[in-house]
């Protein structure tokens, strides 16, 4: 299995679907299945009967898993980026492909 070129913590931004343009960050990733969570987007409700245990019921909002191919990292100035690996001082680190930088991990 290759490394993940995006991690738990990053800060992604949304580059297809319902949600285009938020950005949020990365609160849990599922590399097997190349599915990213991400806070605050594709949100999915569902509507829960009474029940004993909650007697009100109601709607349930959570945030639902959606395709990793679907975010991009973020740079500092708010734009999608690639990321690509390098070799520096003798240790593979991340790299944001159109600045430079080494994506903290």
């Amino acid at each position: 299995m290759a490394a993940a070129k995006i991690k738990k913590g990053d800060k992604v931004v949304v580059l297809s679907g319902k949600d285009k343009g938020k950005t949020g960050e990365v609160v849990r990733s599922m590399p097997r299945e190349d599915k990213v969570v991400v806070a605050g987007v594709n949100v999915a409700v569902r509507h829960k009967k009474p029940t004993q245990a909650a007697p009100q019921g109601g709607l349930e909002r959570s945030e639902a898993p959606l395709h990793v191919s679907k975010v991009a990292h973020v740079t500092a100035d708010g734009k999608p980026t690639r990321v690509r690996f390098e070799i520096r001082d003798g240790k593979k680190v991340r790299v944001a492909a159109k600045t430079g930088d080494v994506i903290n991990g």
